[in-house]
């Protein structure tokens, strides 16, 4: 009976997150069409986004930290450097960040029904095995910070696959831009992302967990080079890793089952998970290209 309640428990709380996930952007997709037809009005259309994220994240109601350290002036644009967990990894952003955002992301958001036209108006979308595409989207993402619009860039590139437990790769091209139109970069955390909607190849699996995103302090480009470059992304690496928890490394455990599901079946499902976690009392190892970041679990 309790595996029964604990199944029923999670379908619920999944409809109702999808519900306010969906809800909000059907009431207002009439008026975000209207916005997306013209450049002039896509800075109200990225509010419409802001306040759909913020309804979304309240109504799912669990706990939301946000820590904010010496923020930039409105004024001041800056390159954002987030690590990728989740698919809520965007609405966190737009929630935490104030200001007309400039995003990035890949060219298979633009392709989702209904919404995705409307981010590949406002927003960067790329395809990042495509060199032209990336360049276009830096070309982009300058002319946006030129103006004073502010740009947030996954620099993994994708979701991790350990997430909240090692980082993929920093790729250069966040840290070229930031240094190369002489704006600060500033990490952000978002530690716990993973535990509430993890990525699980189109399965979806949401949990109610905390959440919480840090805005780092910003670090200074100017009379930063190229040759800088590596140095600076080392930096933002450790920075953002320094927020990682070792409890919640790793992918949440499998979804309650009804008591019908064969507990062989559940066996070995949770044996790759259990495999691929840090065990009690191991310092994890974040890598960064050929550099590694050893942090202890305490």
């Amino acid at each position: 009976m309790r595996d029964l309640l604990r199944f029923l428990g999670h379908r619920l709380y999944t409809t109702w997150s999808t519900f306010w996930f969906v809800m909000p952007f059907v009431v207002t997709y009439p008026a975000q069409w209207v916005l997306g037809r013209r450049p002039m009005w896509y800075r109200h259309l990225h509010t419409f986004n802001r306040s759909w994220s913020i309804i979304s994240i309240r109504m799912w109601g669990m706990p939301v930290e946000v820590v904010r350290k010496n923020q930039l002036p409105p004024s001041q644009p800056c390159v954002y450097v987030a690590n990728h967990s989740s698919y809520i990894d965007i609405p966190m952003l737009f929630k935490a960040i104030p200001g007309f955002l400039n995003i990035v992301g890949k060219s298979s958001l633009a392709k989702v029904p209904f919404w995705g036209p409307l981010f590949g108006r406002v927003y960067i979308t790329v395809n990042r095995e495509s060199a032209l595409s990336r360049g276009r989207a830096i070309v982009h993402a300058r002319n946006g910070l030129a103006q004073g619009r502010s740009v947030v860039i996954f620099p993994e590139g994708t979701i991790s696959k350990k997430p909240g437990e090692e980082m993929m790769p920093f790729k250069d091209g966040a840290f070229q831009l930031a240094i190369s139109a002489g704006v600060p970069i500033v990490p952000v955390s978002m530690p716990l992302n993973h535990r509430f909607l993890p990525d699980l190849d189109g399965e979806l699996r949401v949990r109610y967990s905390p959440l919480r995103i840090v805005l780092h302090d910003p670090i200074p480009t100017h009379n930063m080079t190229l040759d800088d470059v590596e140095a600076l992304k080392q930096r933002a690496f450790a920075i953002i890793a320094s927020e990682f928890r070792p409890d919640a490394a790793g992918l949440p455990e499998p979804s309650p089952r009804p008591f019908w599901r064969s507990s062989k079946t559940e066996d070995s499902k949770k044996a790759p998970q259990q495999l691929s976690g840090s065990a009690p009392n191991t310092p994890q190892t974040l890598t960064n290209g050929n550099a590694e970041l050893s942090l202890p679990n305490s």
